[in-house]
């Protein structure tokens, strides 16, 4: 799945499924470290060892997520590995057996046995026996008939097991191993040096995390959160800069988001910077722990919008929508990377209770110019009469360049850039849907429940909609999303053409 933490949760739906159904066989689920960070894990853990219905757990333990992994289950975790040491000596030993005629793999397979029930005595009471799992390894992940002997280990007991299984991400490609981070989720590079082909252009995640340590310079109550995601948010640098205001929680966007709000009641100024897509796993928390109590949490929302190549499971479609009906939230947009400076020193400085702003994955466009950020106003950022071009953050360029092609067409077309979806600029955009004859909504975001809706509240008459349908959006670049949902400039142009056709 495109979240982490969910597999055995998934796994052991379908195992209760088949005995109730009365089918035969296994169910496997496969869960990594990082994603054992996340409480549904557990939740799942709990429940399994109560229903007593046999499945296996594969734990792939690399020692890292994304980043490095953290927190006490990475130190539990490292308990419970052995030294390379180890493994030489067992790959030794194992080379050895096979060697001897005709009984050199049941020594092999008596061996392991042997081993497993040895480290039951002396290891009493681990992580996951407590929760009445059975543990099996650590074993060397990348040896295919070590894994294949605990497997059917496994099977024979029919019991709830966790195998542990050790392994090293990128293995058998030298820059991914050294850099397991970078190529996590990589954007194109040179094979042979590993080197990413970058423009040098600042992204939105730079600018973010450049504008925070800025802010933490000024302020000692600023502090930075984050959920297993410090290099994918531009926070590395903060975390050097100040390690006592840095927290790297895990996969634990849910707890993420309460203990910002925890934070916040002592008078902290929690930044929690994360994924829209990981953002949905803490709704609950956001209402609840955040809006009700009308708290300052400062929301980055990084790869808001069409995400390109992070896939399917990825795109960050949902947020104008889940955070706008949420009380007390102040919801903003950047449509530049002055713009997101410019933001988030007016959410840190200039506002109280909880606010979110929502930025794309990507280059930033560098616009200068010197209209502040004021709370609920958006801002003409070109004027006409004829059609009237409302969007929000990244898609202001889409709208800019549509209104240059009705231009040459001869169609005076206005563009405002919202900037707030709430406190929404009624009366900015109230003058503009009294004059223009047509009026049209552009944004990233799905149909319902955002900028599209803001504005529909206000005018009975027909909008022109370009969004996001309310389904999967596949994977493919940015652009080829937005060329085949119609929400480009080109495509914006002519569909607003055809109004005047008739």
């Amino acid at each position: 799945t495109g979240h982490s933490s969910t597999s055995i949760s998934a796994a052991l739906g379908i195992a209760t499924a088949k005995k109730l159904s009365g089918e035969d066989g296994f169910v496997v689920a496969v869960i990594g470290d990082g994603a054992m960070t996340g409480g549904m894990a557990y939740e799942a853990l709990n429940h399994a060892g109560s229903l007593k219905i046999p499945m296996i757990i594969i734990l792939n333990d690399n020692g890292i997520a994304i980043s490095p992994s953290v927190g006490l289950l990475s130190t539990q975790l490292n308990r419970l590995r052995v030294s390379p040491g180890y493994f030489k000596f067992k790959r030794g030993l194992k080379k050895t057996t096979r060697k001897i005629p005709f009984v050199g793999k049941s020594i092999e397979r008596g061996f392991s046995r042997f081993k497993n029930s040895i480290k039951r005595i002396m290891v009493k009471d681990g992580m996951f026996e407590s929760l009445g799992v059975k543990y099996m390894g650590p074993a060397d992940g990348h040896d295919v008939e070590e894994i294949e002997l605990l497997l059917n280990e496994a099977k024979k007991s029919k019991e709830l097991t966790v195998i542990h299984i050790q392994t090293k991400k990128g293995k058998g490609y030298v820059h991914a191993e050294n850099s397991p981070d970078v190529f996590h989720g990589i954007s194109q590079f040179d094979p042979e040096t590993g080197q990413v082909l970058d423009s040098g252009n600042k992204s939105y995640s730079k600018i973010f995390g450049e504008t925070l340590i800025s802010l933490a310079e000024e302020n000692e109550k600023v502090v930075g959160i984050t959920a297993a995601m410090p290099d994918g948010t531009g926070m590395t640098e903060f975390a050097k800069r100040f390690p006592d205001r840095f927290f790297d929680v895990g996969i634990a966007e849910q707890h993420a988001v309460t203990f910002s709000a925890g934070l916040a009641t002592r008078g902290m100024v929690p930044i929690f910077a994360v994924y829209s897509t990981f953002l949905q796993r803490g709704y609950d928390q956001l209402l609840h722990d955040v809006a009700l109590q009308n708290l300052h949490c400062i929301f980055a929302i990084d790869r808001a919008g069409i995400v390109g190549r992070d896939g399917e499971t990825h795109q960050g479609v949902f947020d104008l929508s889940y955070l706008s009906h949420l009380p007390n939230f102040t919801v903003m947009a950047p449509s530049n990377g002055d713009e997101l400076e410019k933001m988030l020193k007016f959410a840190v400085n200039e506002l109280s209770g909880p606010v979110a702003i929502r930025y794309p994955r990507g280059e930033a466009l560098i616009k200068k110019d010197e209209e502040e950020i004021t709370l609920g106003r958006g801002r003409v950022l070109k004027d006409g009469t004829d059609v009237c071009l409302i969007a929000i953050g990244s898609s202001t360029e889409d709208a800019m360049i549509a209104s240059d092609i009705l231009e040459k067409k001869g169609i005076s077309a206005a563009v405002i850039d919202a900037r707030f979806l709430r406190p929404f600029d009624k009366e900015l955009v109230g003058k503009y849907l009294e004059k223009c004859k047509v009026v049209a909504t552009v944004e990233e975001n799905v149909s319902t429940g955002g900028l599209y809706s803001a504005v529909k509240e206000i005018l009975t008459a027909d909008v022109l909609r370009f969004s996001l349908p309310c389904e999967s959006i596949q994977m493919g670049s940015v652009s080829e999303i937005k060329k085949k949902y119609g929400i480009d400039g080109e495509s914006i142009a002519q569909a607003v053409m055809k109004k005047f056709d008739k």
